[in-house]
């Protein structure tokens, strides 16, 4: 009986690790969008003061006011343009009650006392305390209704799926220019992206660091319907943007190379030359079996020799092998 009671306890702890495994794969669940439309609402009983109020009252004095009129969605608010796209309200929501009781004669006094004047942040949405799904909203309310900025499949991308929101890389009041420049997305994305990080410092690295290649020359930050965010359908588009030599189509190719270059290579950096995941010939040697370069060769030669040194085309070629074959030979 000992040996089948041991057995019952070995499959009931294997069940109750398989459960726990199980619920680590499981993703967190979602509020129904209406949940996160209700938290942008703001107080019920606050009415909208209007852009001019806000920034008359409180902010008319400090950087979060020049560099809004100096942005694209201040130019959008701008009385010269007749385009009330945008306005604080918008994304903090209706002011009414958080400016109550303030005067502009109060914020001067505060300003020449080297005072900040405080409205009620309370009473305005605390986008700092939102989730990251309903952080985002406030920017797609608007954003999501134009096919340029790539956002039609934000709600379906790793970013967003990983609670990443808007905010976390666009700093909306740090300057008048939104956009990421290329030259600064290597820092950002590293601060997250450690793996790829370290891989890019590696002796065989795609040139990030040196600023010759760039985070969105492969991906789509903003979302895509393709894993890991690619900009292309498939791996191989994507590096034949740059290495156009290999994409064929060719008489002998390796059929491997027409599904994805990571069979071999790997993306953002290797210790091996190529960004080889293994050194040759022992990354041939994991499909193909070695062979003697001559009659008197010793088996060391499999092992010991670049089999690129004689299949000098071996993403593919057009022209047979001495054979008559396709041995990536010419």
């Amino acid at each position: 009986m000992k040996p089948i009671k041991t057995i019952l306890i070995m499959l009931f702890l294997a069940g109750i690790v398989l459960t726990a495994c199980e619920s680590l794969k499981t993703a967190r669940p979602m509020l129904p969008m209406k949940e996160y439309e209700k938290m942008l609402v703001g107080s019920l009983e606050a009415e909208y003061v209007g852009t001019d109020t806000c920034l008359a009252t409180c902010h008319y004095h400090d950087d979060q006011k020049k560099n809004l009129d100096a942005s694209t969605m201040g130019v959008q608010i701008s009385k010269k343009t007749h385009m009330p796209i945008v306005n604080c309200e918008a994304c903090h929501g209706p002011g009414s009650l958080a400016i109550e009781g303030l005067t502009r004669e109060q914020v001067e006094e505060d300003a020449r006392n080297g005072k900040q004047t405080k409205c009620r942040y309370e009473m305005l949405i605390e986008i700092t305390k939102l989730p990251a799904p309903a952080k985002s909203l406030i920017c797609l309310k608007c954003h999501a209704k134009y096919e340029d900025f790539n956002l039609h499949t934000w709600n379906s991308g790793v970013h967003a799926i990983n609670d990443v929101s808007c905010s976390d890389c666009h700093k909306i009041h740090m300057g008048p220019d939104l956009i990421i420049r290329k030259e600064e997305m290597e820092n950002l994305c590293e601060k997250c992206h450690f793996k790829a990080k370290a891989e890019f410092s590696l002796p065989s690295h795609h040139p990030v660091h040196e600023k010759k290649i760039f985070c969105i020359s492969c991906h789509e930050p903003h979302g895509s319907e393709i894993e890991k965010n690619l900009k292309k359908t498939t791996v191989k588009e994507v590096c034949v943007q740059c290495h156009a030599d290999k994409e064929g189509p060719y008489t002998f190719e390796h059929s491997e190379n027409m599904e994805d270059c990571t069979t071999c290579h790997s993306p953002h950096g290797s210790i091996n030359n190529n960004l080889l995941k293994a050194r040759q010939p022992f990354l041939c040697l994991q499909c193909h079996s070695g062979h003697r370069t001559s009659a008197t060769s010793t088996t060391k030669a499999e092992f010991y020799t670049r089999c690129t040194d004689c299949h000098s085309r071996i993403h593919g070629t057009d022209i047979p092998g001495a054979s008559g074959t396709g041995r990536f030979t010419q």
